[in-house]
């Protein structure tokens, strides 16, 4: 099953990603780090990006008033089914064009990569557009990317290799990625297939596709520049050390200046 414009994760992805990224993504640090922030500055929270609330769901539970914002009305589901509580609001909209009205936040975060789904410069910077409109004043816009290793994104294909393995009812699941690149557009195409056994024996295979932009950390900076942010601050993991390239992420802490 593939991405489609009414709901460009899918089904498939709703159904196996907390499984999948309890793996995966939170031995980084990523949840403990946005939780921080929030606590810091102790105001609304936006999450663009929001899915099955992976990282949102702690700062709500904390009472904080959080909006959660996807696209995706099956991510937004798997959310629902956890019994968020009532601090949190839940927003079916795209994170470069929406509209939150009068709502201001002191933190807007999008976490895990969501950025890197907007791959063109218009949709990045409309993007960041809307989070300055959404800050309240001294607000913090933060997000993560990977940061590109240039032996890694010089291969232009790699083979479809397991990445993943887990249990999801009664069943084995076994995942599956692919990808090609394209240099030339920073894009990468992804290929994902579930696998799902019982008893040792296949039983079906549910697929995704996507594309999403890689950034260098230069290119992050201009981009912020263009849309109004100052004062950023650049980490390169979850524990706040230094930007250095090798520990794979750009993270990001933006405010922005007066309006111009």
């Amino acid at each position: 099953m593939g991405s489609s414009v009414e709901d460009p994760y899918g089904e498939v992805t709703a159904r196996y990603y907390d499984e999948a990224y309890a793996q995966i993504r939170n031995p980084s640090g990523d949840r403990q780090f946005y939780l921080e922030l929030a606590r810091e500055l102790r105001g609304p929270v936006l999450e663009l990006g929001c899915g099955t609330g992976r990282v949102l769901l702690p700062i709500a539970r904390e009472g904080f008033p959080c909006t959660g914002l996807d696209p995706s009305p099956s991510m937004l589901d798997a959310l629902r089914r956890k019994g968020p509580p009532a601090t949190l609001r839940l927003v079916r909209a795209r994170m470069q064009e929406f509209d939150l009205g009068e709502d201001r936040f002191s933190l807007v975060f999008t976490a895990f990569r969501a950025f890197q789904h907007l791959v063109t410069v218009e949709d990045q910077l409309r993007c960041l557009h809307c989070v300055r409109r959404h800050l309240a004043p001294g607000g913090v816009f933060s997000f993560d990317v990977f940061a590109p290793k240039l032996d890694r994104i010089a291969l232009e294909e790699e083979p479809e290799q397991e990445d993943a393995r887990f249990e999801k009812e009664g069943e084995e699941i076994v995942r599956y990625t692919a990808s090609q690149r394209d240099p030339a557009l920073q894009l990468i195409h992804v290929q994902m297939r579930y696998e799902r056994r019982r008893a040792g024996e296949v039983v079906g295979n549910d697929r995704v596709e996507f594309t999403m932009r890689y950034f260098f950390r230069y290119e992050v900076e201009h981009l912020l520049a263009r849309a109004g942010f100052t004062d950023v601050t650049f980490y390169g993991a979850f524990d706040r050390r230094p930007y250095d390239y090798y520990g794979g992420e750009i993270l990001v802490v933006a405010r922005v200046g007066r309006p111009s």
